[in-house]
């Protein structure tokens, strides 16, 4: 099952956050006290990994804890409200207990909040109460007789009452009415939820402020794990020495450390290891461990008995170093890493939570670890982590981002106090919200960006080449070409041409966008059209001026005359001549010229380079007087061409 939306309430500075949506990596951005961390912890109560409970007296929104009652008639409030999407596995469980289309829908919704049960969840799960009851009944084999007690009863407390109520039933009754009270409360919907619950994943939790402690007292920490009163630091050292396969029991009574200290070495360098091949700022280092005996001048309490160590030696510099004196960003990654393998090596499944996550890294190690989060962490869990960072934003991903603000309205003689919000709009928060948005996409994008008054904006530079391409040939025999006032800019992609209207579509720009579309391209088109972040009219696919349903930007021109280009920038052997009739047969699936031909380029001699945008708006750019001419296919592309640019020039002031 996967969590695909949230909703926090009452819960320290959220009052309400509203719904947002979750996917398989989330990064909530936003300033320093936005209330990003009281999101997360308002996820991780729902089901924690560790000890972790909501206080009603810390966590309550503190303006309004002495009206909690008048507030709350019932003594309860909602504090996380979760949606959850069912997956073939999870269903299957549910019909194996009670047949075939029992779950009306995939999606249910768990909510938990100050003042409920402590172990309760509320769910709301949509079972067909009739259809488990049929199929429990066929299951037993009733006949007709044995069914008459149950006529017109449509759930299990219902059956339950009704089997209870003879004075004697019969073995196949019997059977069934035993069924049926294995289900908690004789309910089918509360047996099904009892299927699902070991199923959710756990929450964990972790900040950059958590960070494993480099020097341990052993007996201290024993006796502190005996008493349950273990800080943080020490937590993520237990986890370690769980993880190498050993305990503080084990480390205390071993008599020998040699082999003990090999095991935690070897998990050490396992996990020093795994980072390195993210780790871009100092592959010379290596984990060590060291036992020694506590001396009377330390500070207590490593004066006594043995203090165990772990340090980091650089194998450039020929020098080890104590794990705390190591750069916070590396003792993070190290830490989180001790604990992720520890978690997975006992719990599986569960929803990464990071808070400000590799914060103390430098940007280009950011970079590295947003790497490690996308590479290693998402294939098996979804991982919401919060930044202000422009380096931790998912650039390749921004549908993926929410934005957190503390929205306070002024206005009127005093603030009105909103609390925290998380929205996918970025259009409507402050500059200093905005800021990471606007860093990483900088970063990431307006390094070859060329932005004017105004700015058309396509996929990618083929699209430039052909668009100038055509407008000069359209020129040549005195036609209507792209305007001159037309900067074209590349935005990488219809999932940052949104993002680049956000960020820049309110600096007096006039944008207009020329977008291929695919299959799962319609939603997202049709999406940046209601949201009106354009003007409307100013949103354009190829497809609007090709004729057909899929399109790209090669498809303004005629297939004849892109087969020509092709042959040519490819140098297709002659037993392999690129035809109309092999580009279809090879992607029968789509019309879009492109596809076709990078299926068809699948299938050619090995001397052939392999397809892509590029090649062939190169050959063009260098072979122009292919469009000077009046062939047949020549002046069908114009034609086409020329819509386009007439609907595009119609934009401008």
């Amino acid at each position: 099952m996967k969590l695909i939306k949230a909703r926090v309430q009452n819960y320290r500075s959220v009052e309400d956050s509203g719904e947002f949506d979750i996917g398989e990596l989330t990064c909530l951005v936003g300033k320093n006290e936005a209330g990003k961390t009281a999101l997360l912890s308002a996820l991780r109560g729902l089901r924690p990994s560790d000890d972790f409970e909501f206080d009603k007296t810390e966590d309550y929104p503190r303006r309004f804890l002495n009206r909690f009652d008048e507030r709350h008639d019932d003594g309860t409030s909602e504090v996380i409200r979760t949606w959850w999407r069912l997956d073939a596995v999870d269903i299957a469980k549910i019909e194996a207990r009670f047949g075939s289309g029992v779950v009306l829908g995939d999606e249910f919704e768990v909510h938990f909040g100050f003042g409920y049960e402590k172990d309760k969840r509320i769910w709301t799960l949509r079972i067909d109460q009739g259809k488990c009851l049929d199929h429990l009944t066929s299951a037993h084999a009733l006949d007709a007789t044995d069914r008459n007690i149950l006529h017109g009863v449509t759930n299990g407390r219902g059956a339950d009452k009704a089997l209870s109520g003879l004075t004697s039933r019969t073995p196949k009754q019997e059977a069934l009415l035993q069924d049926i009270k294995k289900c908690r409360e004789s309910d089918f919907t509360l047996c099904a939820i009892d299927i699902l619950s070991p199923r959710i994943p756990s929450f964990f939790y972790t900040s950059h402020f958590e960070r494993m402690s480099g020097e341990v007292s052993v007996e201290q920490l024993q006796r502190d794990v005996s008493q349950k009163k273990v800080d943080t630091g020490d937590k993520i050292f237990l986890d370690f020495l769980a993880y190498a396969g050993t305990d503080i029991d084990e480390l205390v009574s071993v008599d020998k450390r040699t082999a003990l200290k090999a095991r935690l070495e070897a998990a050490g360098n396992e996990i020093t290891e795994e980072i390195f091949q993210f780790w871009s700022q100092n592959n010379a280092l290596e984990v060590t461990i060291d036992f020694d005996a506590g001396k009377p001048g330390d500070s207590p309490p490593f004066n006594t008995g043995t203090v165990a160590s772990i340090q980091i030696r650089n194998t450039n510099h020929k020098a080890k170093i104590a794990l705390s004196e190591r750069s916070a960003g590396f003792v993070w990654f190290f830490s989180f890493l001790a604990q992720f393998k520890q978690l997975k090596k006992t719990q599986g499944s569960a929803v990464l939570l990071l808070d400000e996550p590799g914060l103390t890294l430098h940007g280009k190690a950011q970079a590295d670890l947003l790497k490690y989060i996308e590479e290693r962490l998402l294939p098996d869990h979804q991982v919401i982590f919060t930044t202000h960072s422009p380096f931790m934003v998912p650039t390749s991903r921004l549908a993926d981002v929410r934005i957190v603000e503390d929205v306070i309205e002024r206005g009127g003689p005093r603030p009105v106090v909103k609390g925290t919000k998380v929205r996918s709009d970025v259009l409507q928060v402050d500059d200093d919200t905005l800021f990471p948005l606007q860093g990483a996409l900088g970063y990431e994008i307006t390094q070859s960006l060329f932005i004017g008054e105004n700015t058309w904006l396509v996929e990618g530079p083929s699209d430039i080449v052909y668009l100038n391409a055509l407008s000069e040939g359209l020129k040549r025999w005195g036609r209507a070409g792209m305007d001159k006032r037309w900067v074209v800019c590349p935005s990488g992609g219809i999932d940052k041409i949104a993002p680049f209207v956000r960020l820049f579509g309110g600096n007096k720009m006039n944008l207009a966008v020329l977008s291929d579309i695919g299959k799962g391209d319609a939603n997202k088109i049709e999406k940046l059209k209601r949201e009106e972040i354009l003007k409307a009219g100013h949103f354009f696919t190829a497809a609007d001026f090709a004729g057909q349903s899929e399109a790209d930007v090669e498809d303004l021109l005629d297939p004849a005359l892109y087969i020509e280009i092709l042959n040519a920038a490819y140098k297709v052997p002659s037993s392999h001549t690129v035809t109309i009739e092999k580009l279809r047969e090879a992607d029968k699936t789509t019309p879009r010229i492109v596809k076709q031909a990078e299926a068809l380029f699948k299938l050619m001699p090995p001397e052939v380079p392999e397809f892509g945008h590029w090649r062939a708006a190169e050959w063009l750019l260098k072979h122009p007087e292919l469009i000077h001419c009046d062939a047949e296919s020549v002046k069908a592309t114009l034609d086409k061409a020329e819509k386009v640019f007439t609907a595009f020039n119609a934009l401008l002031p």
